[in-house]
């Protein structure tokens, strides 16, 4: 059976009590169903999270095939059992979010471990880390990337593999950016619905108008756009005119997730669009332009998708690289989590187990602090389903069975074989599954993915 976490959580007038499976209201039970307990404790321990669809019902009903609709109807049976208050957001056509503040504290069963002081603070790992908390872990990366904001380069590029921190990275240049006075603006492409994506002038009218709703900007784009030129051009005035003439400083344009563009047929155009902006800098040195620094973060090998690199973005400015941690590195985050690791001994195994990947770090240590398991208990049940790594490892597998030839080349690397295409390696570099240089190097990208895959492919 799955080992509870220690921690109880109080939110509004509830409390839930993680190793008891007990909701409680102003010391009274709350009578719930074990899927819908196990549906909110998701929610809970990610809270401030939005969680697609999959993943929960995923980490609900692992076993079992369930369809949207059977979530959907979980949600509004949860909902009702906590009253009206609006504990639960949906995001549409995506997934929830547990919006409540919470407050969480140490059950008495976590009393066996070195339990850090801030230990009821520890916010669960996913997404990007928080601006101000003590277990984002700065790297070489972090003062190149806010030197080269510093400078105003016009495009600063931030890549690496999948979970490896560039939105936590991105989200701190830009606040440095903000307390330096300079305007910024932040597009997740990831948050774009997929009416946005349709054509490349909806696509382009979406950015404009939330630059102009974020800058708070008096003339909206859809009252300048001219159907007599093309999108493009509209877009580039529009910035020109409204957005760079207005702003009386500086402006930083954050774009998260960019890689979702290179699956549309009109990313070659916005590419170079952006492309064109960095060249202006040249060619129009009277413009506005050298006041635009454009930071894109993405994963996806560029010239995969752009064969022009006259037309590509991704070779020009200053080109960052995220890598996964370094021993010394997971050392410093088992210090930070309070030292649940306690020798060196134990840090080298977990750093071999874990390969340095920056969210398998934090989880791992997560887990060990908060459930009050040992080393030994994590590497045992490391790679299965149910497993402190479970979800993570299941919501890899899901994306990498929709595509054969893909598994049948990462099969190939597993079993020590030749033969990976170079667009296969590629793509499952970006995914963060291998790691390695070229198709020769391939290799899984830490001992758990190999253990785990293994076990699945084989």
């Amino acid at each position: 059976m799955k080992k509870r976490s220690p921690l109880i959580y109080e939110f509004g007038p509830y409390r839930l009590d993680m190793a008891e499976c007990r909701l409680s209201r102003l010391g009274k039970e709350v009578t719930l169903r074990p899927k819908l307990f196990d549906l909110l404790a998701v929610l809970v321990e990610h809270r401030g999270q939005m969680l697609e669809k999959d993943d929960l019902i995923h980490s609900v009903w692992s076993e079992t095939a369930v369809e949207d609709n059977n979530l959907t109807v979980s949600i509004n049976a949860l909902r009702r059992a906590l009253g009206e208050d609006n504990y639960i957001e949906t995001v549409s056509r995506r997934g929830y979010r547990f919006a409540a503040e919470v407050k969480v504290t140490s059950g008495e069963t976590a009393t066996d471990m070195a339990v850090p002081s801030a230990f009821v603070d520890l916010e669960p790992p996913g997404g990007a880390i928080p601006l101000h908390s003590h277990l984002y872990l700065a790297r070489d990366t972090d003062k190149q990337f806010y030197t080269a904001m510093a400078r105003g380069d016009s495009i600063v590029l931030i890549k690496g593999a999948r979970q490896v921190g560039k939105t936590s990275l991105l989200a701190r240049g830009l606040q440095k950016a903000r307390e330096e006075g300079v305007a910024v603006v932040l597009t997740d492409f990831q948050h774009l619905t997929a009416t946005a994506f349709e054509t490349v002038e909806k696509f382009l009218l979406t950015l404009a108008e939330l630059i102009a709703d974020q800058l708070e900007l008096p003339t909206l784009p859809h009252h300048t756009w001219n159907d007599f030129i093309s999108p493009s051009s509209n877009f580039e005035r529009y910035m020109r005119r409204e957005v760079l003439t207005r702003v009386p400083s500086s402006l930083v344009w954050g774009l998260d997730e960019a890689d979702r563009l290179f699956n549309f047929d009109f990313a070659s155009e916005i590419f170079g669009l952006f492309r064109s902006w960095h060249n202006l800098r040249a060619l129009d040195p009277s413009g506005p332009w050298h006041r635009l620094t454009l930071a894109l973060a993405y994963a996806t090998e560029a010239h995969l998708f752009i064969t022009d690199l006259n037309q590509s973005p991704f070779n020009v400015g200053t080109r960052l690289a995220l890598e996964d941690f370094t021993p010394d590195q997971v050392a410093e985050m088992n210090r930070r989590y309070g030292g649940p690791l306690r020798n060196e001994v134990q840090t080298r195994r977990f750093y071999e187990l874990v390969g340095g990947h920056p969210y398998l770090t934090q989880r791992g240590l997560y887990e060990i602090v908060t459930r009050g398991i040992d080393l030994a208990a994590v590497e045992e049940q490391a790679d299965q389903d149910e497993g402190v790594f479970g979800d993570h490892l299941r919501r890899m597998w899901v994306s990498l069975e929709r595509d054969a030839s893909l598994c049948e080349g990462l099969h190939l690397v597993l079993r020590g074989q030749p033969g990976i295409t170079l667009t296969h390696f590629y793509r499952l570099r970006s995914a963060g599954v291998l790691s390695g240089v070229s198709p020769q190097d391939a290799r899984p990208r830490c001992e758990l993915y190999a253990r785990f895959l293994k076990r699945r492919l084989t």
